[in-house]
């Protein structure tokens, strides 16, 4: 009974002093753009709150954690509008907000690195899959917790290897980002063991597509578009500017399997995500903002988190100290995915599995069994330490 008393009493002490400790005040900035990209589904058309959202719960999440700790964090929200000198709308922000989580064009996220190279303030890309973020331009700033387009590829070249689909045919739309993708799934099958057995081209010629190309006029187009290509066992579509892959299941003149931009689709996050505890999330997501969690959501929110995490670790808001700490070995966060995850050290990128998704069910999660790492399997998807080309000063 003494011992028991005793041991009350001493939580009670180590409580006290907790809360008798000066609180730690965490201010944290979201910096997106106004507007959003449409898609080419009704049922699937990104809500206005798409990230920012995700990024609101974790912060709820790090208070819940905090208030033990003394512990304080704020979310500071700013969209940029076309034309805003973006530099100096970050630099603004950074002088209230120690960590910024961007949902930024490429090319608008490099500007807002370099106008804070020599600031402290962390920066963590929530939005942007480009791969030369993380390799010829990384910036020593900037963790990047959204995917890369190459984690995306290998993700799903690893699978349609596993199930023995190795001959693709791919299909590549005419925009920029969709020949980055096609050419992050060409590095995904000579990786793993696929061919390409053929290429074509659908070129984006404008227009009002609800309007100007109904149901019967693309159940016309797409059988004649996919007509006499060499034997494959899957088509791999590469249309990030959703012009047309979701109109190719169920058109294509053979009977094959849909992949990459439609069908089977690799992403950091989905809706039918119920494994691992994810389940939680999803029910507290849906209760605070009436719709379902995306990948954006999920890649703000785990950004978020990350930010707590290593604040509860150091018991520090130093940015310098919290950054070091994300770097560091010690560092992991939960994510709902099986496994917790961690950084790469060479380019600052978030390890993690990536989701394969059909609209409606996870079919899988890759990385596959069987391809296995000498440091950790997370590593088979995406640029390697090996390959690498950061430089990061």
């Amino acid at each position: 009974m003494i011992r028991w008393l005793v041991g009350v009493v001493g939580l009670g002490v180590v409580a006290s002093h907790a809360f008798a400790a000066d609180p730690i005040d965490i201010r944290v900035g979201y910096l997106g753009q106004v507007g959003i990209k449409s898609k080419l589904s009704l049922v699937e058309q990104p809500s206005e709150n798409d990230g920012i959202a995700g990024a609101r719960l974790a912060i709820e999440d790090n208070n819940t954690t905090g208030k033990f700790l003394n512990q304080r964090f704020f979310l500071e929200e700013l969209r940029l509008k076309d034309g805003e000198d973006v530099a100096k709308a970050a630099r603004a922000l950074a002088d209230r907000n120690g960590f910024i989580i961007t949902d930024l064009p490429a090319d608008t996220l490099l500007k807002v690195a370099d106008a804070l190279r020599d600031r402290k303030t962390v920066l963590l890309n929530a939005g942007v899959i480009d791969d030369r973020l993380r390799e010829q331009d990384c910036r020593a700033n900037v963790i990047h917790v959204a995917p890369t387009r190459s984690m995306l590829a290998d993700a799903l070249a690893q699978y349609l290897v596993w199930k023995q689909w190795k001959r693709w045919l791919l299909v590549v739309g005419s925009h920029d980002a969709d020949k980055l993708y096609a050419e992050a799934l060409r590095r995904a099958a000579t990786r793993f063991g696929a061919k390409i057995v053929g290429e074509r081209i659908f070129e984006d010629t404008g227009g009002a597509r609800r309007t100007d190309s109904g149901v019967t006029l693309i159940q016309r187009q797409m059988p004649v578009f996919t007509q006499a290509a060499p034997a494959y066992d899957v088509l791999v579509a590469a249309d990030e500017s959703e012009v047309f892959a979701s109109y190719l299941p169920y058109r294509t003149w053979d009977p094959r399997p849909i992949a990459g931009s439609a069908g089977l689709v690799p992403t950091s996050w989905d809706a039918a995500q119920d494994q691992w505890g994810a389940i939680q999330i999803q029910n507290r997501f849906i209760k605070s903002n009436s719709r379902r969690m995306t990948a954006r959501d999920m890649q703000a929110w785990t950004a978020a988190r990350m930010i707590g995490e290593a604040i509860s670790r150091t018991n520090s808001g130093d940015p310098k100290a919290v950054f070091d700490f994300l770097k560091g070995p010690d560092f992991s966060v939960a994510a709902f995915k099986g496994q917790r995850l961690t950084l790469r050290d060479w380019n600052l990128q978030l390890r993690q599995p990536i989701l394969l998704v059909d609209g409606r069910m996870v079919v899988s999660v890759s990385p596959q069994d069987g391809f296995l790492h000498q440091t950790s399997e997370l590593d088979t998807l995406g640029v390697d330490r090996p390959e690498t080309k950061c430089k990061l000063n």
